[in-house]
């Protein structure tokens, strides 16, 4: 039974250390480039600082063993009891730094500055946070949607229920009504909450944002036009003992199919017209 055990648990190890495609698709480390342009940008900032941060590594780290190993006391290395001032090198260690953080600052600068105007949107969404889901108005539309988990993650995660969580398609991470939004436009995001702080985090938008109570948060995207479908994202904000199961369902659609769903939203939301006081009765027939 032991020798089975190790067996199993070091052939999972090998599928992990050779890739395996299941494997590999649950150890997703890395950040993911995103649908819209501005998640790129981020995401290639984000690199360009990896890569950054690897190099001075290398550089400082090698410096240390080759200096362990080269100067070490079993090779004749006496110790030097009198510091010593180098101002060439001083000069080299302060001016590389700096460089190197404008080098940074630079870039990540431009980015955020862009992250922020969301100027000349063309789709305004409210986005309210409650305990425990999410709330739509497309403003001046009159649509107003509410996103809460769906049945079937909602029926599983119950003490006692005998569900399999594994039976469950997206278990935890689908809802019943998703936010639906069109392609190829410019959505501003306007983020607020009725109770308590939320936070509104979808990774595939390159969006974190919180939504607090009596305050107004803003961010906007704009998906590619080729990116049509369901992207997934849960509340970041330790809102409650109900925090896990919010997550966030962002549909993205076509222009045409987002103008088809949102007219249809208007005619199931619009209320009845009120019947006209003073008028006279309907005529029944005889």
């Amino acid at each position: 039974m032991k020798m089975q055990k190790l067996a199993t648990a070091t052939a999972a190890i090998a599928a992990v250390a050779l890739g395996s495609p299941a494997a590999l698709a649950a150890w997703t480390l890395n950040m993911s480039p995103g649908i819209t342009e501005i998640s790129r940008r981020i995401y290639g900032l984000h690199m360009l600082m990896y890569w950054w941060c690897v190099a001075i590594g290398v550089f400082v780290f090698g410096w240390m063993i080759l200096s362990m190993v080269r100067f070490r006391k079993s090779q004749g290395a006496v110790a030097d009891t009198q510091l010593t001032h180098n101002t060439k090198a001083e000069v080299i260690w302060t001016i590389v730094p700096i460089l190197i953080l404008i080098g940074m600052a630079v870039p990540a600068t431009r980015t955020l500055i862009e992250t922020e105007d969301a100027s000349k949107t063309e789709l305004t969404i409210r986005v309210t946070g409650y305990q425990w889901k999410w709330g739509y108005q497309y403003v001046a539309s009159g649509v107003e949607v509410i996103s809460t988990l769906d049945r079937a993650s909602n029926a599983a995660r119950q003490l006692g229920s005998g569900v399999d969580p594994n039976t469950v398609p997206d278990y935890l991470l689908n809802v019943d009504h998703p936010l639906v939004v069109p392609a190829g436009v410019k959505v501003r995001l306007l983020f607020t909450a009725q109770d308590v702080i939320h936070a509104w985090w979808v990774p595939a938008l390159a969006i974190k944002k919180d939504a607090i109570p009596g305050f107004i948060n803003e961010a906007w995207f704009r998906v590619d036009p080729d990116k049509t479908g369901l992207y997934r994202g849960q509340c970041a904000e330790l809102c409650g003992r109900d925090h896990g199961f919010m997550p966030i369902v962002v549909d993205v659609r076509s222009k045409a199919d987002f103008g088809a769903w949102l007219k249809s939203q208007q005619a199931l939301q619009r209320p009845a017209d009120p019947p006209q006081t003073g008028s006279a009765p309907p005529r029944t027939s005889p």
